[in-house]
């Protein structure tokens, strides 16, 4: 049984779960979306919920920051907890005009300066990709919801604080929309356990502009990516 998440039993865990990777966001959504939600793992305070929205057994697991505690998370949702479906639901930085602060934006696949995928021994680069049946889901609920949202390549990266100030800008020249921390690490998992996987993420801070969210806004304003990763759930 897995010493990380330590559910009590496997099916405390439903088949599809969002992944914040703030835990308080975690409990945000479960207190506000899931209708009797029971929380299931506090363990180093990565905070874990089950409950249903309209009706489906949907769970809600924070991850922590960075590719190598998303790795961990997702590597035993899929192989310990048999999850079937996994969505993130995080931030992001911009790196073109035209994707402002409070758009949603959706990895296609996850280009990455990190060296996850050498634990898989491949001969070559690995591209990970999001689940089409997951995005097809997603689009599906953007067109009911009216939540609209912008795919394509983003990019995962180890580094926060990157010392060199235009590094984005070379990730930019090749049409890379955004960047975060967890996409590839959780699209890698998946591929790997045969899982569908999708990253949602809601633009919080800005390369081109300078702007960023708040606090608050990071942790509870970004209501239309919960909304749109929970109709893509249950479908």
């Amino acid at each position: 049984m897995s010493t990380h998440i330590n559910a009590a039993m496997k099916g405390d865990i439903a088949e599809s779960i969002l992944l914040p990777g703030d835990p308080l966001r975690a409990k945000f959504i479960a207190e506000n979306y899931l209708d009797n939600a029971r929380c299931y793992t506090e363990i180093r305070n990565m905070l874990g919920y089950t409950g249903t929205y309209k009706g489906v057994p949907v769970s809600v697991q924070g991850t922590g920051m960075g590719m190598p505690s998303m790795g961990i998370y997702s590597w035993e949702l899929i192989n310990e907890y048999k999850v079937q479906n996994l969505i993130r639901v995080g931030t992001a930085g911009s790196f073109h005009e035209d994707i402002a602060i409070g758009d949603i934006v959706v990895g296609l696949a996850a280009s990455t300066d990190s060296n996850y995928a050498h634990t898989y021994d491949l001969p070559g680069t690995y591209a990970p990709c999001a689940s089409y049946e997951l995005l097809q889901k997603l689009e599906r609920a953007s067109e009911e919801t009216g939540h609209s949202f912008k795919a394509g390549n983003i990019v995962s990266c180890d580094v926060f604080y990157e010392v060199n100030e235009d590094w984005w800008k070379r990730w930019k020249s090749m049409g890379v929309m955004a960047v975060e921390m967890e996409a590839a690490a959780l699209y890698m998992n998946a591929a790997h356990g045969h899982a569908n996987a999708l990253a949602i993420m809601t633009i919080s801070d800005h390369f081109v502009t300078r702007e960023k969210a708040t606090a608050e806004q990071r942790q509870e304003k970004f209501t239309d990516m919960m909304e749109l990763a929970l109709e893509a759930a249950i479908r």
